[in-house]
């Protein structure tokens, strides 16, 4: 099951909250992300069309988000984007944009996000994640896909927000037409970011950017507390490294994708 409810309008699709534009998320925090709601998973009018996935990742103890599962137990400890939705062109290159207003050395923002993508590449026999380029200037987008797998950080306006990521590609037709092709990762500047295993008291850049990269190659979030040790469990909070490194869970899934 997707962890979002989306909506398709032509020709690109919207996902259940509509990341704003980079003006807007400089306004007021009372700004909040309009909700579209379904009764179903999706509502898709395009099924070939080009569609993105929006994943809001909370911090823990706020509310579960409403297309949480839809009140499944997840006794797997696994879920994807979609059947067969996965990139079909290895290795996946991303640009990383240093800058960041808690005076983050660019080496560590860097070191901190290879981390994460190499944890992903460690337990599979593909490679997933390639090189990866600074750019200062990067800027975020999430009207259409520039071709470019962004992290980067921002202002995100809602309370409670760790980070965003958005997943574009191609998520209904032939399986042999679903794919990803693009991926871009917000880290919530409302957050103070760093080194949990140094400070506890604040948001450990490397645990929360492994779960996010997750998304970015083709997983869903997880809500049961049954999956709460996993990676991909949606919630995080300060001084957590437990996302770090992948459990079974996390393997199971990457692997069913990507192979052993």
């Amino acid at each position: 099951m997707i962890a979002v409810i989306a909506v398709i309008v032509l020709p690109i699709a919207i996902a259940a909250f509509l990341l704003p534009l980079p003006e807007q998320a400089k306004q007021s925090k009372a700004l909040k992300a309009p909700v579209i709601s379904k009764a179903n998973d999706h509502f898709v009018l395009n099924p070939a069309g080009l569609q993105k996935i929006v994943f809001i990742h909370y911090k823990k103890g706020y509310a579960k988000p409403p297309w949480a599962n839809g009140g499944k137990k997840e006794t797997q400890c696994y879920d994807f984007l979609g059947k067969w939705v996965k990139w079909k062109e290895l290795p996946v290159n991303y640009v990383i944009d240093p800058d960041n207003p808690y005076g983050l050395s660019e080496e560590f923002v860097s070191d901190a996000i290879y981390k994460a993508a190499e944890e992903w590449d460690a337990h599979t026999s593909a490679e997933l994640f390639g090189s990866y380029t600074i750019d200062y200037e990067s800027s975020w987008d999430s009207d259409a896909p520039d071709g470019r797998n962004e992290l980067l950080f921002g202002d995100y306006p809602e309370e409670g927000v760790i980070a965003v990521t958005v997943v574009w590609g191609y998520f209904y037709g032939k399986p042999s037409e679903r794919k990803i092709i693009e991926f871009d990762i917000l880290f919530d500047t409302d957050f103070v970011w760093g080194d949990a295993s140094v400070d506890p008291n604040v948001m450990d850049l490397q645990n929360i950017a492994t779960h996010e990269l997750g998304h970015g190659i083709g997983l869903d979030d997880l809500y049961d507390t049954v999956c709460s040790e996993e990676t991909m469990y949606g919630y995080s909070d300060y001084g957590e490294t437990k996302k770090r490194t992948l459990e079974a869970g996390d393997i199971t899934g990457l692997q069913i994708l990507y192979g052993g």
